[in-house]
């Protein structure tokens, strides 16, 4: 899953992207507003994790910009300001979360989770069909009972397709949730991940439908 972190403080960026790459996520970083906003309108992002003090462009027109445009992805504020009226101006702008630094890792990703939840319209954090599901929280998946360790690799794209089972998606668009700028792309890179899963879990898990893309057929809820 594809993360766009809006951050200029070089030791928060850091830490925080190898945090988010630990817990399989693809990380696009922009330092400043203006480079914050130009990726948040390309769009391709699960989630975003939004300083409010940034150069050229404040975080909270960055917020209000994208939210004017109609854009819905989950923003959480990560931010120093602390007072009741900033925290009310971001949530009132439409921020899914507000997070004062300094904060504890595990809260910020389990945060960062209950957003994406919310977004693809889950409570819980099992997703999927009555026979394929992922556990957002462990990132595993659970097949017939089963669970198993996935790549992280692996869990952004199943989690992108049993989004909405049965739902075909492109390879540019299972690309763009699964890499982030600075990752080299194979031109099979996907062919790859998805031959891997079915050799674990049966041909039929992730069917192709030619021409088009990728699908996990649509089971009971």
């Amino acid at each position: 899953m594809r993360i766009l972190l809006v951050e200029d403080d070089e030791m928060i960026g850091n830490s925080l992207r190898k945090a988010l790459h630990g817990a399989a996520f693809a990380v696009d970083w922009a330092r400043d507003g203006v480079a914050g906003s130009a990726a948040l309108a390309a769009g391709g992002y699960v989630a975003v994790l939004l300083d409010l003090g940034l150069p050229r462009r404040a975080g909270l027109d960055v917020l209000a910009g994208a939210r004017a445009h109609g854009d819905r992805t989950p923003i959480l504020i990560l931010t120093a300001r602390d007072a009741v009226a900033d925290r009310v101006a971001g949530l009132d702008l439409g921020a899914d979360d507000y997070i004062v630094k300094p904060f504890e890792l595990p809260e910020l990703l389990a945060r960062l989770r209950a957003a994406i939840r919310r977004s693809d319209g889950h409570a819980q954090s099992i997703v999927g069909t009555a026979e394929l599901q992922l556990d957002l929280r462990t990132r595993e998946i659970v097949y017939r009972d089963a669970r198993g360790a996935l790549t992280a690799r692996e869990f952004a794209l199943l989690h992108a397709l049993l989004e909405h089972p049965g739902a075909i998606l492109s390879r540019q668009q299972l690309e763009e949730r699964i890499y982030g700028w600075e990752d080299t792309v194979a031109s099979n890179a996907v062919e790859v991940i998805i031959h891997g899963l079915r050799r674990r879990l049966g041909a039929d898990v992730i069917r192709n439908v030619r021409g088009l893309g990728w699908k996990v057929s649509k089971g009971s809820p």
